[in-house]
């Protein structure tokens, strides 16, 4: 096959995989404030966030827009869900029309800090009054500022985590076309994410609970590697939960990052799928190389010391089949049973607990169609199936 010819399959089957839904204006402000009863709400989420996107100055309703910064900037939005929201779900409306909040996920407060000192005040407060626990998610390719603000909303919604939310925003394009760049941004934001678990782990947190998802497990895994190389790789005893949602991440890189870092005190956790089409796209741009996060030989991957959760036989939100971890409903109830009890109360639980009520659960919920392998550093293989 040409060079050409490719190209043109990638572009054929990025167009394919989206739909030709045509250009996201990744708008997160309305343009006018809509008033609804206080019943309508189910709840509002501060969402703290440390950013290595610029300002956005052409459209301010962007907030943060896809160009990247050579330093890390800090905010925190107030994102309030409708009661009639449903698990899984991200209730959005489309194009840049305004937000309904008694429908929709709605941002309505933004507050920006002025430097990394002033940001680990604020947050340090927030999570001595939430219970001494940090949720830092980090988003995936093709994600506008507002994509990761609305995911990470509605994945502390709906596990009910008990601490504070942070996001790490790397500078995505937000756009199908932008891999390449996206995966530049990715490298680019290494030493940010890296600084911002250092400055969590200095406030009076127990747990720092990390979810990464799709490229920003990329992001994650050279921050974790980092931290190894300087000799703080679980930032002094706090690192709780890692779990890597389909991993963008080349097989034999996860292997050297993972022989790096070392085993961990606590298997960090993969969940892949072997229906994933955006990972299909992602090794197609990579010179068909698989990823992880669609990699067949789970006890491969679980010999360097992580628990492989395949996902393949469950179903997802959309026909991409990207981030069933969120958008399932009864699997993202079940990581929230997880994740609501810290890694630390759990030291002597064997390997293969830490998963299995999450396929047992499934099973029973969705009937003999769910399946979740569950592959892990000592156990070759546990099957949770549903009857």
């Amino acid at each position: 096959m040409t060079v050409r010819s490719k190209s043109c399959l990638v572009v054929a089957f990025a167009l394919a995989v989206t739909g030709c839904a045509g250009q996201k204006t990744h708008d997160l402000l309305n343009k006018t404030t809509i008033t609804v009863p206080a019943s309508d709400i189910a709840a509002t989420h501060e969402i703290f966030v440390a950013t290595t996107r610029q300002r956005a100055t052409k459209n301010p309703r962007q907030v943060y827009d896809g160009d990247r910064s050579l330093t890390t900037s800090f905010a925190r939005v107030d994102v309030t869900v409708p009661k009639s929201h449903q698990v899984g779900a991200i209730e959005r409306v489309k194009g840049s029309a305004n937000s309904n909040p008694a429908k929709d996920f709605t941002a309505k407060d933004v507050t920006f800090y002025e430097g990394a000192p002033q940001f680990a005040k604020a947050v340090g407060a927030d999570i001595a009054m939430r219970g001494d626990r940090a949720l830092v998610f980090v988003h995936g390719f093709n994600n506008g500022f507002d994509d990761g603000i609305y995911r990470l909303t509605q994945i502390a919604h709906d596990t009910k985590y008990p601490g504070t939310p942070v996001l790490f925003s790397w500078a995505s394009s937000g756009k199908t076309t932008g891999y390449i760049y996206d995966k530049e941004s990715a490298n680019a934001a290494r030493d940010d994410l890296e600084a911002t678990l250092r400055m969590l782990a200095k406030t009076r947190v127990k747990s720092i609970d990390i979810i990464a998802h799709s490229m920003g497990t990329w992001v994650t895994m050279e921050a974790l590697r980092q931290l190894a190389i300087s000799g703080d790789r679980d930032l002094g005893g706090k690192l709780g939960y890692v779990i890597l949602a389909s991993p963008d991440i080349d097989v034999d890189v996860f292997k050297k990052q993972m022989i790096r870092y070392g085993k961990p005190d606590k298997p960090f956790a993969i969940l892949l799928s072997d229906d994933d089409r955006a990972l299909k796209l992602s090794s197609l741009i990579s010179g068909d190389k698989p990823r992880v996060g669609d990699y067949s030989n789970a006890a491969d991957l679980a010999s360097y010391g992580v628990v492989v959760a395949d996902l393949t036989k469950t179903k997802g939100g959309d026909r991409l089949n990207h981030a069933k971890f969120a958008d399932n409903p009864i699997l993202v109830q079940l990581l929230g049973d997880r994740l609501r009890t810290p890694a630390a109360l759990r030291p002597d639980e064997p390997d293969a607990a830490q998963f299995n009520n999450i396929g047992q659960g499934l099973g029973k919920a969705v009937g003999s169609v769910a399946e979740i392998v569950i592959t892990t550093p000592f156990k070759v293989l546990t099957v949770a199936t549903g009857g």
